[in-house]
């Protein structure tokens, strides 16, 4: 009997044990001394690049071959987002236990498309989500799916909202025979809302931008009144996307007025809650979330403030049915003997292909517990805080928003700078404190203005390693202000 040639199977599995041994052990050094590495990567554009070959390797290569390589090569290449000093953008932290799932879902492998491609990867997304919607205090019996990103998940959303437009039947005649739909959003909402207006081809121009009030949240009335404005020109609004935690400031939209508005009018309520969703676990915070129970949609991202590593976000709708309606196609090869009595969660969404992205979640929660949870974000907050009450302190800075999360907008203010000046003077700040390689922070516009941005969310971000960076931003300044 002839017997298969035993190096066309996996590379050798005592070498994979050796190699992945060796692997945890370099990842938990590396979580526990990230310090040692410049937070924002010093390569200039083509430096990886250059170093890769053109080609790939004609013959296989050993596992501690590629691993050199990661660190000579890719490891000086990257922005160290899992780094205590990384305040830009909203820090994230791809924790312990969260790495440890991915890496068990990397081994199972898993297409979750189908509840029988793997009834583990449904059944625990589908309670791992539900964990969520609890400790945030979402209402009983809405459905909750995993995807990648809070992007991806708005699109979903919006789709459910344009889809629910029953009279348009838009799934099967597209919109050539639709009046123009518009949707609205607050002036200071994500990129994305902007970004599926266009893949949903209602046309950037139809992505109304409502006015913020001076505390940077949208305005209820203004939008009411867009709204009849738009009707009345021939325009057919179908949905608004409110934000709790805008992206610049973390600010909070009015949420029960906005659901007053789309009630009168008939229209799809979504909620952008990424990233500020997750304080809500606390009791402190819960009210954040008021007026999310009449919301048709809504969309918390256990990556960004939850310690779960990138990718995880969940979509939540109180309208299943709409959800469902939008994006449902079984062809032959997909159908089984279950299909009725179980989730398919390849019907809610735009991919077929699902990692099991529920398994990293389930880790998280378990590990840290609520309370540990609770204790981390109100620690967070704290830090933030402290900050706040550092730049509201010294006369040579300001702070320009509120601060209801671990987000603090601020900016320095000295005497004999103005406009323009004032804003490039913010701007060679910024890039001088990143070109030391001991923090990385990033910046905004609001009303125009050059701002800088700190925001807190890693898990071994401590109040020394803040007041370090507070010092070099001083430090900084003070070099540009006498040279």
């Amino acid at each position: 009997m002839d017997t298969q040639d035993e190096s066309l199977g996996d590379v050798d599995l005592n070498e994979f044990q050796k190699q992945g041994h060796e692997l945890i052990d370099w990842i938990a050094d590396y979580l526990g001394n990230a310090e040692r590495y410049p937070v924002l990567s010093r390569a200039e554009p083509g430096d990886i690049k250059n170093q890769l070959p053109a080609s790939p390797p004609e013959q296989g290569e050993s596992l501690a071959e590629v691993f050199h390589d990661v660190e000579s090569t890719i490891v000086p290449g990257l922005t160290h987002w899992n780094h205590p000093n990384f305040l830009a953008y909203f820090a994230i932290t791809g924790s312990a236990p969260g790495i440890l799932g991915e890496l068990l879902s990397a081994a199972f492998n898993v297409n979750g498309m189908l509840w029988a491609t793997s009834p583990a990867a449904t059944e625990l997304e589908e309670t791992v989500v539900d964990w969520l919607r609890q400790i945030l205090g979402l209402p009983e019996g809405w459905f909750g799916l995993i995807q990648d990103t809070a992007s991806v998940a708005t699109l979903c959303a919006l789709a459910a909202a344009r889809e629910s437009l029953d009279d348009l039947d838009v799934r099967e005649r597209g919109l050539s025979q639709a009046p123009p739909l518009t949707l609205y959003t607050s002036a200071q909402a994500h990129s994305s809302i902007d970004k599926a207006g266009i893949t949903l081809g209602i046309g950037h121009e139809n992505v109304r931008r409502v006015p913020s009030d001076d505390r940077f949240r949208m305005q209820p009335d203004v939008l009411a009144r867009m709204i009849e404005t738009d009707r009345a020109n021939g325009k057919r609004p179908f949905a608004v996307v409110a934000t709790v935690g805008t992206t610049s400031t973390t600010s909070v939209d009015p949420v029960p007025e906005i659901a007053d508005v789309c009630a009168r009018h008939g229209l799809w309520l979504h909620v952008d809650a990424a990233y500020a969703g997750a304080a809500a676990v606390l009791p402190e915070k819960r009210q954040i979330l008021d007026g999310c129970d009449r919301a048709d949609s809504f969309v918390a991202n256990p990556h960004k403030w939850l310690f779960t590593p990138i990718d995880c976000s969940v979509l939540y709708t109180a309208r299943p049915d709409v959800l469902k309606a939008a994006f449902r196609l079984v062809p032959e090869y997909l159908r089984t003997d279950q299909q009725d009595d179980v989730t398919n969660l390849m019907d809610y969404g735009v991919a077929l292909g699902r990692r099991f992205r529920a398994l990293k979640l389930w880790y998280v929660l378990r590990a840290f517990g609520v309370d540990g949870i609770r204790a981390r974000i109100r620690e967070h907050i704290r830090l933030a805080e402290a900050w706040a009450t550092w730049v509201d302190a010294d006369p040579q800075f300001e702070r320009l928003a509120p601060v209801p999360f671990s987000t603090v907008c601020f900016r320095a203010c000295p005497n004999d700078r103005s406009g323009a000046e004032l804003d490039e003077l913010n701007e060679r700040l910024l890039a001088r404190v990143n070109a030391t390689g001991e923090a990385y922070l990033s910046h905004t516009r609001l009303d125009g203005r050059y701002v800088l941005r700190a925001a807190i969310g890693h898990l071994r971000t401590t109040e020394a390693h803040l007041e370090r960076i507070w010092s070099v931003l001083q430090d900084e300044l003070h070099d540009l202000l006498v040279t």
